[in-house]
């Protein structure tokens, strides 16, 4: 059996994730931003609100929504942007990618 070939990850760096020391939403209960099973109506409206509220003065709202879109972050409020916000935005971003290539591929 030959030996497995080794995988040279790259180092874990703090750097990567320091943004967070910054957050707005540092010391607060995690379960305003993320929904508990079954919520719904006005108390999910209600509790994304509040936590959209918390990320509108975070000095690192733009990252943390830029890192939530690119993690494919699927639960949660990230930057100020619910789960279904996020929805939104990449069934917006594939439709945009889809009218860009459709001609493309029809010519």
């Amino acid at each position: 059996m030959p030996a497995p070939i080794p995988m040279k990850l790259p180092a874990p760096t703090s750097e990567a994730w320091e943004w967070q020391l910054q957050a707005q939403c540092r010391g607060v209960d995690a379960a305003l931003f993320f929904h508990p099973e079954n919520e719904r109506g006005r108390e999910r409206s209600a509790r994304a609100k509040a936590a959209k509220q918390v990320c509108e003065r975070c000095p690192v709202q733009v990252r943390c929504r830029t890192h939530a879109i690119e993690a494919g972050e699927h639960y949660g409020t990230w930057g100020g942007l619910s789960e279904d916000d996020r929805k939104g935005y990449r069934r917006r971003s594939a439709f945009r990618h889809e009218s860009h290539v459709s001609p493309l591929i029809a010519g």
